[in-house]
């Protein structure tokens, strides 16, 4: 079938992004589905910080591609041999997907699962096929298995949490990513629990998301850093209970100040490493920091050993949340639906086709938490 996509044809063009124009709106082609494998309709797509990575090159890819790796959509075709899924059903896109047999999927830690990440990096979906051409007929390849900077998507069962359809789906793209990430971090990864304190720098979707889950958890100081003092009033509408300029040369003194010598867990989103330094700053003696934000390659965090035995810290990190989706998105939904999980504030506007390339600089000035891409125009 033909469809409209994004295709990235190069990384590392310069910014402004609506001028560089590291997405092309294109025409491609898109295979059936083939055996155990499924057709997705897609409805609604995140933009997220790993888009950026990729449009400024410290993520590589294979190229050209068609971007995109959070979103929701119906389901319209199946390949066969596919069992458990449903032509109409509504579901979220993931790309933590396992294999379900090897070491790391068998102790619930799909995210690690070394033979899928490989599928991936070849630019292939789960199944080991590609599915996407050019209309010349050359290969395009495949974002993070899923490819939903596009209208529609061939990806396999497991790569789908099918959700009620009463969920809308512009607010479900989100958990594919941001939502499972942030909110993963803090209850898979660090396990908060009801009166411990948590500072999260960064505050974007992921860093928000890690906020409302500090709050279901029953954490009772919640604290959120960022350099654009902007974004204060969100962060405590979904759970912060204060906020500091991450810019302040006071900050530190002033974390530490509020919580009797640091905080219990420090989560840091963005990867840069001024970020990295404040979130080890900030923290206790006896602290965790996790590390979630992907800086570059070749980034190194020089620390001190000492403390890490004569203070017992612990530094860890945390991908996709640490999160098993089939387990961890219905949780969030019920959360959502009950009021008590508002995913629905990180969003922060529709955007078609057209403006993709501008919604890039929108995010990479921090002007916006969740840009939702529409490829069909509407949800």
């Amino acid at each position: 079938m033909k469809m409209m996509a994004a295709v990235m044809y190069e990384q590392g063009l310069p910014a402004p992004y609506v001028e560089s124009k590291p997405f092309r709106i294109e025409e491609v082609v898109l295979d059936a589905p083939g055996p155990g494998e499924v057709l997705v309709e897609v409805r609604a797509a995140g933009l997220c910080h790993s888009d950026l990575s990729t449009v400024a090159g410290t993520n590589k890819r294979r190229l050209p591609t068609v971007g995109g790796h959070e979103g929701a959509g119906i389901v319209r075709e199946l390949g066969a041999g596919v069992t458990g899924v449903s032509v109409g059903d509504h579901a979220v896109l993931v790309n933590v997907t396992g294999c379900g047999k090897c070491r790391h999927c068998r102790v619930g830690r799909p995210g690690l699962c070394q033979a899928i990440t490989a599928s991936r990096v070849e630019g292939k979906i789960a199944s080991g096929a590609r599915r996407l051409h050019l209309p010349d007929g050359g290969d395009l390849h495949h974002y993070s298995g899923l490819s939903v900077f596009a209208q529609y998507a061939v990806v396999v069962p497991e790569s789908l949490i099918i959700i009620d359809q009463s969920v809308p789906l512009d607010v479900a793209a989100m958990l594919g990513c941001g939502v499972m990430t942030g909110a993963g971090a803090v209850f898979n990864t660090a396990k908060v629990q009801p009166g411990e304190s948590v500072a999260v720098v960064g505050l974007g979707g992921v860093g928000l998301s890690a906020i409302m889950a500090a709050r279901e958890a029953g954490a009772t100081t919640i604290i959120g850093l960022d350099i654009l003092p902007s974004k204060f009033d969100l962060a405590r509408a979904v759970g912060a209970t204060h906020c500091f300029d991450a810019r302040d040369p006071q900050v530190v003194q002033q974390v530490k100040d509020l919580t009797d010598g640091g905080v219990d867990h420090s989560f840091e989103i963005s990867g840069v490493m001024p970020a990295v330094n404040l979130a080890h700053a900030v923290s206790a003696r006896g602290a965790e920091v996790i590390h979630v934000g992907v800086s570059t390659a070749t980034a190194e965090f020089p620390m001190r050993q000492w403390p890490l035995v004569l203070e017992e810290r612990s530094v860890r990190g945390s991908f996709m949340g640490g999160g098993v989706p089939g387990r961890d998105i219905p949780r969030y939904i019920n959360l959502f639906q009950g009021g008590r999980f508002p995913m629905d504030r990180l969003r922060s506007e529709h955007i078609p086709f057209e403006r993709l390339n501008e919604s890039l600089d929108l995010l990479d000035r921090g002007a916006v938490v969740r840009q939702i891409l529409l490829p069909h125009g509407t949800v």
